[in-house]
C-alpha cells in the first residue's frame, strides 16, 4: 500500500503531562453532584496524534463536568515520546499492543511497558461508566465507531448521529482492548448502563481525523450528561460538525488473521471496500488464498502495516443502514 503523508503535528502536552491525579498524563475532575463517570482516552498508540490533540483541546478549554465526574487520560506516553513523523509506525507502541492487553492476568504479570501502564490506569477505566476511546488509523478510510457486540453501544453510536460507519464486532484474537475491559464488555444485562465506543477517526496523519476526534468528545460528551450542549458550544466553538445524513453498521462476521509478515493483499483496498462476489480472492496468507466468504462483503480496515503472526489484516463485514 501507498505511504500517505504525514501532515498532523504532534502536540506539545507538557504544561499538563503531569495529570492531577497522581498517574502521569491522568487528569480527573469531580462535580460534586451526581452523575456518570465519564472517561476521554487517547494515546493507546503512542502514533495517533488526533486524540491526543482534542484531550488537550478540553484541558486548554477549562471543560469541567456538570455532572457526575470526568477523566481524561493520554495513555502509551512512552511510545508517544518516541513520535518520528517519517516513521510513525514505529512509536505505535514499545512492547507490545497496549489495546491488547486489558486482561486482569496480563496487567498482573508486568512484564511489558504497556502491561505497567494499563495496570497505572486500571482503576480509571473500571470507575467509569461511560468510555470514549479516540484511536487513528494505519491507512486513509472513512471515520468509524466501534461498538463490540452489546446493543447499548450500538443504540449510543445511533444518538451520536456520526460517524457514518460503525463496526459492530468482538474484538481481537490476540487480546482484549480497552473499551472491552471488565464491565465495560459485559452483556446488556448486567451492565445496563455502561457505555463505550472506540472511534477510528481517519488516517493517523490526516488533520481531518482531528476534527473527527473533537466533533466526537463534544457528542459523547453531551449524551454523558458530563457537558450541556449549550456550554460545550461557549467552551468549544466549531468542534461539532454537521449530522452524518445516513449510517451503517458494519457487522463483523469474522477477521483475516495473518500467518506471518509476509501476508499481502490482491489490490491495493483502501477505505471501506465492497466487494460484490463471495469467493473473491482478496489477498495471499503465506500461500493460502483469502477469500470473500459471501456477497457484497466489505473489508474493514484492510492493512499490512503491522502484519506478523497472529495480527488481523482485514476483517469481513455484512452491512446494515441504520433507520
Amino acid at each position: 500500500m501507498s505511504d500517505p503523508s504525514f501532515e498532523l503535528s504532534p502536540p506539545d502536552i507538557a504544561p499538563w503531562r503531569a495529570g492531577n491525579t497522581g498517574v502521569e498524563g491522568v487528569w480527573h475532575f469531580d462535580s460534586g453532584a451526581p452523575g456518570r463517570r465519564v472517561m476521554v482516552s487517547a494515546l493507546v498508540h503512542g502514533n495517533e496524534l488526533c486524540g491526543a490533540w482534542a484531550v488537550l483541546g478540553l484541558l486548554q478549554a477549562g471543560v469541567r463536568p456538570a455532572r457526575g465526574a470526568l477523566t481524561l487520560a493520554w495513555c502509551n506516553l512512552e511510545a508517544f515520546d518516541r513520535f518520528d513523523a517519517r516513521r510513525h509506525d514505529d512509536s505505535r507502541f514499545v512492547d507490545e499492543d497496549m489495546n491488547r492487553q486489558w486482561m486482569p492476568e496480563r496487567i498482573a504479570d508486568g512484564g511489558t511497558r504497556e502491561r505497567r501502564r494499563a495496570a497505572a490506569l486500571r482503576p480509571f477505566v473500571e470507575a467509569s461508566d461511560w468510555l470514549l476511546d479516540l484511536h487513528s488509523m494505519h491507512e486513509p478510510g472513512p471515520a468509524l465507531a466501534l461498538v463490540g457486540l452489546q446493543p447499548r453501544n450500538l443504540a449510543l453510536a445511533r444518538q451520536m448521529r456520526a460517524p457514518a460507519h460503525v463496526v459492530v464486532d468482538a474484538g481481537h484474537r490476540d487480546g482484549v482492548r480497552m473499551r472491552d475491559f471488565g464491565r465495560l464488555g459485559e452483556p446488556d444485562a448486567q451492565q445496563p448502563d455502561t457505555r463505550s465506543l472506540l472511534v477510528e477517526c481517519g488516517f493517523h496523519g490526516d488533520p481531518a481525523s482531528l476534527v473527527v476526534a473533537r466533533d466526537q468528545c463534544v457528542r459523547f460528551l453531551a449524551l454523558a450528561g458530563t457537558l450541556p450542549g449549550d456550554a460545550a458550544e461557549a467552551l468549544l466553538p466549531g468542534w461539532r460538525q454537521p449530522d452524518v445524513s445516513k449510517q451503517w453498521a458494519l457487522h463483523v462476521t469474522g477477521p483475516v488473521v495473518a500467518r506471518s509478515e509476509r501476508f499481502r493483499f490482491t489490490a491495493d483496498f483502501t477505505g471501506l471496500p465492497l466487494v460484490p462476489l463471495a469467493g473473491t480472492v482478496i489477498g495471499d496468507n503465506d500461500g493460502e488464498p483469502v477469500r470473500t466468504p459471501y456477497d457484497d462483503c466489505v473489508l474493514v480496515m484492510p492493512s499490512t502495516r503491522q502484519a506478523r503472526a497472529g495480527v488481523t489484516v482485514v476483517r469481513f463485514a455484512r452491512r446494515e443502514l441504520l433507520g
